[in-house]
């Protein structure tokens, strides 16, 4: 049924489905743990031959409505739901990896991500090259190794806003026998769906636009259920042979095309616990009933105020992929023709101290580490989220000194851009 409806449809109706005398709204399961009658039932959860809910770290019918709403806004078979995006990419990568492993990363994502790969990861024993991704594919496939285990990358970067050829990089990965991980979380499902270009497993910040409130912190994972990994069994033993912790199951062949998140879930999450809040995946459902309508405003407000920056003399520069004649241009146009979202980079006449300058001066738009919600807020990446790297980490990061991060609300797009130029002259 999914498969035919639209994603607007989706996302009101998908997920949670009442029976006679349900809650029309999805309900929230705050609880711990569920009754059962007999110690036969609790055995056959815990050992993974029956589906249901025994505790909330593991599952929860809040959580999973949600998630399956997700999955079916991306097209994937699967999703999970996890406390936040950073969790949600570390859980992803690490369902893949262990030490003594290599993935390949493109350098421009998001600096919290870049900071879990190259530090954090690593003190795990894996270990990421990372690669700019617009290099030729031979240059990108100069990076793999024998121990490569997947390809990552985001649709939009943060906070560049440069476009991901989603195709290139799922031909480099499937070249190497290796999935691609792609963080969609700027664009969304309602603008770009990465199975449809060859990505294997999405990943969410859904603190961002799919909540869109800035209310709850939460992150998603989810799986499109095309990768063979029977194909390429020897370079993923953690699917393909036997979990002693589960009596020697094998998740490739218990689950098909499950294997991914159920692996993530029952493994992963029963370890590590990053799990979302039902109150939180709560409030992220009331956030995905709108994400449709929100996303439409959003790239029409961000599209004016592009524009505007463009026309101005004080502005130095505007990376936008909805500019015509922006380096990104052709392939918004190619994946995401809907429009991109809300944020738009860019930097002023004068340098970093005058970017500070503006951003002091601005009245509507609030200063906040937060992006891609409702309200129109901005951000000096180099002096806030990216401020551990090194100059030289910057640069790889293509964040410029001088980059303004800009996240357009969907407040009226003349009060934004009226804001905007009272900042401009005040500098």
């Amino acid at each position: 049924m999914n498969e035919k409806l639209k994603p607007a449809t989706l996302c009101v109706q998908a997920g949670w489905t009442p029976k006679k005398g349900e809650p029309r709204v999805l309900p929230i399961y705050q609880s711990t743990t569920f009754k059962y009658e007999t110690s036969d039932q609790m055995a056959r959860l815990f050992d993974l031959e029956e589906s249901g809910y025994f505790y909330t770290r593991l599952q929860n019918p809040t959580n999973d409505a949600v998630a399956a709403k997700i999955a079916a806004l991306e097209g994937g078979v699967a999703a999970m739901l996890t406390s936040s995006g950073q969790a949600a990419n570390f859980y992803a990568v690490l369902n893949l990896c262990s030490a003594g492993d290599h993935f390949v990363s493109a350098a421009t994502v998001y600096g919290g991500t870049f900071n879990l790969f190259a530090v954090t990861m690593a003190k795990m024993g894996i270990e990421v090259t990372f690669i700019d991704q617009d290099a030729s594919e031979e240059e990108i496939a100069a990076a793999f190794r024998p121990n490569t285990k997947l390809l990552f990358g985001e649709t939009i970067t943060n906070p560049g806003v440069e476009v991901l050829d989603i195709e290139k990089f799922a031909r480099i990965a499937h070249n190497h026998g290796v999935p691609l991980i792609v963080d969609n979380t700027f664009a969304t499902p309602i603008n770009c769906r990465p199975f449809e270009w060859g990505a294997d497993i999405v990943t969410h910040s859904t603190t961002k636009y799919m909540d869109g409130h800035a209310t709850a912190v939460g992150g998603a994972i989810v799986d499109s259920g095309n990768f063979d990994w029977e194909a390429h069994a020897d370079k993923f033993p953690g699917l393909t042979q036997p979990d002693p912790s589960y009596h020697g199951l094998t998740y490739s062949t218990a689950f098909g095309k499950g294997a991914y998140i159920t692996k993530a879930t029952v493994q992963l999450m029963r370890d590590l616990g990053s799990i979302q809040a039902p109150q939180n995946a709560f409030l992220l459902n009331l956030g995905l009933e709108t994400l449709d309508l929100r996303m439409e405003r959003h790239c029409k407000n961000a599209q004016q105020v592009a524009e505007y920056l463009r026309s101005n003399d004080q502005v130095a520069w505007v990376h936008y992929p909805g500019l015509q004649g922006d380096k990104y241009y052709e392939l918004g146009q190619k994946y995401l023709p809907k429009g991109s979202c809300g944020v738009i980079a860019f930097g002023l006449k004068g340098g970093r101290e005058e970017s500070i300058r503006f951003m002091d001066a601005l009245k509507l738009c609030a200063i906040v580490t937060h992006v891609a919600d409702a309200r129109t807020s901005v951000l000096h990446p180099a002096s806030h989220t990216h401020r551990q790297l090194t100059d030289e980490q910057l640069a790889a990061a293509g964040v410029a000194p001088d980059l303004i991060r800009l996240s357009v609300g969907i407040e009226d797009a003349g009060d934004i851009i009226a804001d905007i130029a009272q900042a401009l002259a005040a500098r």
